[in-house]
């Protein structure tokens, strides 16, 4: 069993008002911000928070509480909701773990992951290869990486299929290259960067044999279980939930799984849906109570004490 209150939720998304007015101010269309929004909110059958972090922060603390988590990690998934996401971990006093998205070919990027780790609070990064179209292992990464060394920060690597359905509904081109996402391509840099710890979510997004290689070649990378990962379709080898987490357990160990559950709007909420299905696919892939423990408290604990 996972002990009440204990569980340590690896991968969400704040997604204030902040986020939505972002996407709604880069929008081609000509409609108003609040016009988009309430279209957005309608077509997507979602709430658009309200604009004062600390309520949404509260929000998702009540959320928390009602699901038994003690501690998640919340991504600021843009850099214009990286204040409001500072505000709101500030505001769960520990609860709330920040990270936040860098587009390491945007100007002065380094400077601003520099006042993130170093002054706004934040504990980890994250990067979308296949969005912002760089490679995870070239040596211009080389001074985020150092900096996140220093910080003793996390890296998350999206891999694989990457869909942002609101930008879809605001109607923002879709710049995805998955030439970029293969976890592969984290090796280099794992190697090069051996104290620093890399996580790739969502098993790899599809490129599961890869993430496991990935693993496999580095000692400091780790998978995290976040998602629907619906990115099983796609996979030759028919595979299910229960066979992958066996397959991960027995490839790197259960020490190397961090769970997760990519939360994200409400009124959805919290995903214990998610939670659950992760823990019957846990148990019928026989995982034992101590691993299980690990990879729902134990592991992100170590990570981010």
């Amino acid at each position: 069993m996972i002990p009440a209150m204990n569980t340590q939720d690896a991968h969400t998304h704040f997604f204030g008002h902040s986020f939505f007015s972002t996407l709604a101010k880069l929008s081609p269309r000509p409609d108003d911000e609040d016009t988009l929004l309430a279209e957005v909110s309608e077509r997507a059958g979602l709430e658009i928070p309200d604009a004062d972090p600390i309520a949404h922060a509260d929000r998702w603390l009540a959320e928390m509480d009602t699901s038994q988590v003690q501690r998640m990690v919340t991504f600021a998934s843009l850099p214009t909701e990286a204040e409001a996401v500072a505000a709101a971990a500030r505001h769960g006093a520990g609860r709330l773990v920040p990270y936040t998205v860098v587009d390491p070919t945007a100007e002065k990027s380094l400077a601003f992951a520099e006042k993130a780790l170093s002054e706004m609070g934040f504990r980890g990064l994250l990067l979308f290869p296949a969005m912002h179209h760089f490679d995870v292992s070239g040596a211009a990464m080389d001074p985020f990486y150092d900096l996140a060394h220093q910080h003793n920060a996390p890296i998350v690597v999206h891999c694989g299929v990457l869909q942002v359905k609101l930008r879809d509904l605001v109607g923002l081109p879709r710049p995805y290259d998955l030439s970029y996402a293969n976890p592969l391509s984290v090796i280099p840099a794992g190697n090069r960067f051996p104290e620093l710890t890399f996580v790739i979510p969502h098993f790899g997004g599809g490129f599961f044999r890869e993430a496991l290689m990935a693993g496999l070649q580095c000692e400091n990378v780790m998978l995290d279980s976040s998602s629907s990962n619906s990115w099983m379709v796609s996979d030759p080898g028919m595979l299910s939930l229960s066979r992958i987490f066996r397959k991960v357990i027995d490839a790197i160990g259960a020490d190397r799984i961090l769970f997760g559950t990519d939360s994200c709007t409400f009124p959805r909420g919290y995903r214990t849906d998610i939670r659950d299905l992760q823990l019957e696919a846990l148990r019928s892939a026989g995982a034992t109570d101590g691993q299980i423990t690990r990879i729902y408290s134990e592991n992100m604990l170590a990570l981010l004490p």
